[in-house]
C-alpha cells in the first residue's frame, strides 16, 4: 500500500527503536514521537509483537516498517491520524473508524473520539486504583461525570442521573441485572475480550431506550487460528476463558466461566463485601443462621466469517445469583428462610454484510429474560406456616437492521429500523391460610423506531453527526421523535472544540417496592410506562466543552444541562404514608466536569473534577417547591498516580466528594419519627478513599507461550468510615413505625489475583 501523497520528504526524522514490545505499546510511541492519533480495531493488533532496530525514520518510514512486519496497512488522513486495516486503502472506507481525541484518557486502553465517546480495550487496559482486573462498569466510574455513591458496580449515576438511566448492552442483549453480590462485583466477566463504547452525550441515533448513557459491549470478533486459554482466582471467584479454532480463518468459538467459592470458603475480601452489603438486614443482625450465597456467569460466542464480504455470530449470556438464608428462634420452635434467585439469560444473532466498498449492513436479533424471585418462608414445629412472594420478570426481544453508506472521505449515511417487545410484570403475595395478591401488574408494550445519521467530516472547516430517531409505542399510542446534534472542530493539533444536543425518551425504570421485604435487599422492581400514572419519561440534553493537548499533557472540559419530565416517584419513597401513589414531576440538572492528565517519566497521572446542581420538582410533594434530587451530589473529586516499568505496574488513587442529600428527621413527644422540614434538606457527610494496586505480569518459561499475572490491591486504606446512607423504613400504613437506616461505605478490603496464559 502507498501512503497518500502528502508532503513526507519534508517530515522531520526521529530516532526509533523497538525490542519485542506489543504493537500496542509501539503505536503509542510513535504517536508521542510523531505527534499523530491511530484509529483501529483492537482485535487487528492484538497479540502482534515487533522489533525494529534503531534508525533515524520518518513518520511515512515507520509505517511502511510496520506494514511489513504485522501486514497491516497504515492510511494517513489530514496529516494526523493514523487508519489501521486489513485490506489495502481503497477498502477501508467501509470501516468508518472514529479519530481519537486523547489516548490513554484514564490509563492505557481507554480513549475518547471526536464523537465524545469513550472506548475501553480490556485486553490492554492499564492498571487502575482498587482494581486488580480490568473491570468494565468499574473502570466507566473514573470518568469524569460518573458517580456511585452507593459503591456499586453498576448503580452509578452519570450526569445526575439515575442508575436505571444507564443503558448496557451485551452483543446487542440488553442486560438488566445489576450485578453480582447485591451490586458489588460486575455481571460481567472483565477478563473476556471485548470492545467498549460508552456514550454520555451526542449519542448516534441508532441508540434509544435510556436517558443518561449507553455502555455498549462487543465481545471478540476476531477468528484466530491458534488455540488461547485463561484461568484465574481473585478473593471472591475464579474464572476460565477458551478460544478454540474449528475451521482456519472461518470459524471458531470463545466460552467464559466464572463461579463464586464463597459458599465453599470465605476470604477477608467477602466478609468486606458482605458486611456492607448484609449492613442493616437481619442476616447481620442474627448470628445464629446458615447464609449459603453463590454466583456465576458465563458467555459463549461462534464466529463465523465464510468470505471477506461476511461475517455472522451466535452469542449466549448467562448471569445468575442464588441466596439460601436460615434462621431460627429456638424458644419458640420457629424457623425462617430467605430464598432469593435473580437470573438473566440473553441470546444474540448478528449478521454484517459487505456490499460494496462504500455500502455495508449489519442485522441483529435479540433475547434477554431477566428473573428476580424472592421468597421469606417462615415455619412452626417443621410446619410453612407463610410464604411473602416478590417477583419481577422482564422478556425482552427485538430485531433491527440498519445500512452505512460511506459516499466519500467526509460524507457518511446511516439509515435503519428497530423493533422491540417489552414484557415486564411484578407481584406481591403473601400466602398463609389464603394466597393475598398485594400489588401485581403486567404491561407489554412494542416499540418500532427507524432513524438515520449523516456524518460530515472535513479537519479544515468542522465535524457533524446530526441524526434523527422515530419511535412509535404501539400499547401506549405514543410518537416520539428524538433529534440528535454533535458538533466537532479541530482548531489545531492541540485545540478542540465539542457540543451537542439530544433529546431521549425511556419507557422502563425502576421503582421502590410497595411492600416492603422483611430481608431489603432488592427494594426496587422494573416496570413499564402505561397512558395513566405512569408516563414516558424525556429527557433533553444539551453539552459544549473543549480538549486541549500537547505532548503527554491533556485538558479536557464539559459544561451540560440536562430537563427531565415525567420523572415518576413513589410517594412512599418520601415518607407520606397517607398517601403511597405515584407521583410525576420534573428533574433540572446543571453540571460541570474537568479532566487533567499528564504523563512523565514512566509515570502517569490525573486528576478529574464534577459539580453537579440537580433538583426536583413533584406534584403533590414537598409543598410543590423543587429539592435536590438523590442523585446530588454537588463536587467530586478524583486523582491518581500510576507508574509501569516491563511487567510491573502500581496505582494509586483517592476519591473526595460531597455527600447526598438526606431528608431530616426529628422526634416527637412519643419518641416516633417526624419529618416538618420538607425533602433532602440536608447533606450527608464528606465522603473520602485511598485506594492501592499493584501488577506484575511474567513468562512462565522462554520455550512456550506460557504467561502468568499476580496482582493485589486495597480499597479504602486508611480504613474511612463513611456514610453513604441514610433513609428511613417502616411505613407502610399509618400505625407502622418508622425506622431510620444508616448504610457504610466498605471498609478496608484487600484483594489478591492470580492468572495464567496460553
Amino acid at each position: 500500500m502507498l501512503l497518500p501523497t502528502l508532503a513526507f520528504s519534508q517530515e522531520e526524522a526521529f530516532y526509533i527503536e523497538f525490542k519485542d514490545i506489543t504493537l500496542y505499546d509501539a503505536i503509542e510511541e510513535i504517536e508521542s514521537t510523531y505527534n499523530v492519533l491511530f484509529s483501529y480495531k483492537d482485535d487487528y493488533v492484538k497479540d502482534k509483537k515487533i522489533s525494529l532496530d534503531l534508525k533515524k525514520r520518518t513518520l511515512s518510514e515507520t509505517l511502511n516498517k510496520l506494514q511489513e512486519v504485522t501486514k497491516l496497512y497504515y492510511n494517513v488522513v489530514d496529516q494526523r491520524y493514523v487508519i489501521v486495516s486489513q485490506f489495502e486503502n481503497n477498502q477501508t472506507i467501509t470501516e468508518h473508524l472514529d479519530r481519537i481525541v486523547i489516548r490513554s484518557y484514564l490509563a492505557k486502553g481507554i480513549e475518547k473520539n471526536s464523537q465524545g465517546a469513550y472506548k475501553i480495550y480490556p485486553s490492554r487496559l492499564g492498571i487502575l486504583p482498587g482494581l486488580t482486573e480490568p473491570d468494565v462498569l468499574e473502570s466507566i466510574q473514573l470518568l469524569p461525570g460518573v458517580l456511585s455513591p452507593n459503591e456499586t458496580a453498576s448503580g452509578f449515576f452519570v450526569r445526575g442521573g439515575a442508575s436505571d438511566q444507564n443503558r448496557l448492552i451485551w452483543d446487542g442483549i440488553n442486560i438488566y441485572h445489576k450485578g453480582h453480590l447485591f451490586g458489588m462485583i460486575s455481571p460481567l466477566n472483565p477478563n473476556v475480550t471485548s470492545e467498549i463504547k460508552f456514550i454520555n452525550k451526542g449519542t448516534h441515533a441508532r441508540y434509544g431506550e435510556r436517558l443518561s448513557s449507553v455502555t455498549d459491549i462487543s465481545s471478540g470478533i476476531l477468528i484466530s487460528n491458534q488455540l488461547k486459554a485463561e484461568i484465574g482466582f481473585n478473593g471472591v471467584n475464579t474464572d476460565a476463558i477458551l478460544e478454540i479454532p474449528l475451521i482456519k480463518d472461518k470459524l471458531n468459538i470463545q466460552a467464559s466461566l466464572r463461579r463464586s467459592y464463597t459458599d465453599v470458603y470465605e476470604t477477608a475480601t467477602f466478609k468486606q463485601l458482605a458486611d456492607k452489603v448484609f449492613e442493616s438486614t437481619k442476616i447481620s443482625q442474627n448470628k445464629n443462621n446458615d447464609n449459603d450465597f453463590s454466583f456465576l456467569d458465563y458467555n459463549i460466542k461462534l464466529n463465523y466469517k465464510p468470505n471477506i464480504k461476511n461475517n455472522f455470530y451466535v452469542s449466549l449470556i448467562g448471569i445468575d445469583n442464588q441466596l439460601d438464608y436460615r434462621s431460627s428462634e429456638a424458644e419458640n420452635n420457629r424457623d425462617f428462610n430467605d430464598r432469593l434467585n435473580i437470573e438473566n439469560m440473553g441470546y444474540g444473532l448478528g449478521w454484517n454484510h459487505i456490499w460494496s466498498t462504500k455500502l455495508s449492513q449489519s442485522t441483529k436479533a435479540f433475547f434477554s429474560d431477566y428473573k428476580l424471585n424472592y421468597n421469606y418462608i417462615t415455619s412452626e414445629d417443621g410446619e410453612q406456616v407463610s410464604d411473602f412472594e416478590k417477583r419481577n420478570t422482564i422478556f425482552d426481544s427485538g430485531i433491527s437492521t440498519e445500512l452505512n453508506y460511506k459516499a466519500s472521505s467526509q460524507n457518511n449515511y446511516t439509515v435503519g429500523y428497530q423493533y422491540t417487545l417489552k414484557d415486564v410484570a411484578y407481584a406481591f403475595v403473601n400466602t398463609a391460610d389464603l394466597r393475598f395478591v398485594l400489588d401485581t401488574e403486567q404491561k407489554v408494550v412494542q416499540s418500532h423506531s427507524v432513524f438515520g445519521q449523516y456524518d460530515y467530516k472535513n479537519s479544515k472547516l468542522f465535524d457533524i453527526s446530526f441524526g434523527l430517531r422515530s419511535t412509535y409505542f404501539k400499547e401506549l399510542d405514543a410518537l416520539r421523535l428524538e433529534p440528535r446534534l454533535l458538533v466537532f472542530k479541530e482548531l489545531n493539533k492541540r485545540f478542540k472544540l465539542q457540543a451537542s444536543a439530544e433529546i431521549k425518551n425511556q419507557i422502563i425504570s425502576e421503582i421502590d417496592e410497595t411492600v416492603l421485604s422483611d430481608l431489603s435487599l432488592e427494594n426496587r422492581v422494573w416496570r413499564l410506562a402505561n397512558a395513566n400514572d405512569f408516563p414516558i419519561i424525556n429527557s433533553k440534553h444539551a453539552s459544549a466543552g473543549f480538549t486541549y493537548t500537547y505532548n503527554s499533557f491533556s485538558f479536557d472540559t464539559d459544561l451540560y444541562y440536562k430537563k427531565l419530565k415525567n420523572v415518576t416517584a413513589l410517594s412512599l419513597g418520601f415518607l407520606n404514608p397517607e398517601n403511597n401513589g405515584f407521583n410525576s414531576g420534573d428533574q433540572n440538572v446543571l453540571g460541570m466536569d474537568v479532566f487533567v492528565k499528564k504523563r512523565f517519566n514512566g509515570f502517569n497521572s490525573w486528576v478529574s473534577y464534577s459539580y453537579n446542581r440537580a433538583r426536583s420538582q413533584f406534584k403533590n410533594l414537598n409543598n410543590n417547591k423543587s429539592f435536590k434530587s438523590k442523585s446530588n451530589v454537588t463536587h467530586a473529586v478524583s486523582t491518581a498516580l500510576s507508574y509501569k516499568l516491563n511487567g510491573f505496574q502500581v496505582a494509586l488513587g483517592w476519591k473526595w466528594q460531597t455527600g447526598k442529600p438526606y431528608t431530616i428527621a426529628d422526634t416527637n413527644n412519643d419518641g416516633e419519627l417526624v419529618f416538618n422540614n420538607g425533602v433532602n434538606t440536608a447533606e450527608l457527610p464528606v465522603y473520602h478513599r485511598l485506594d492501592l494496586s499493584s501488577t506484575y505480569s511474567f513468562k512462565m518459561s522462554k520455550r512456550n507461550q506460557l504467561r502468568g499475572k499476580v496482582g493485589i490491591s486495597v480499597r479504602n486504606l486508611y480504613n474511612r468510615k463513611n456514610l453513604i446512607s441514610r433513609e428511613y423504613r417502616g411505613n407502610n400504613s399509618l400505625d407502622d413505625p418508622i425506622e431510620l437506616i444508616e448504610r457504610y461505605s466498605i471498609g478496608i478490603t484487600p484483594n489478591f489475583m492470580f492468572r495464567l496464559y496460553w
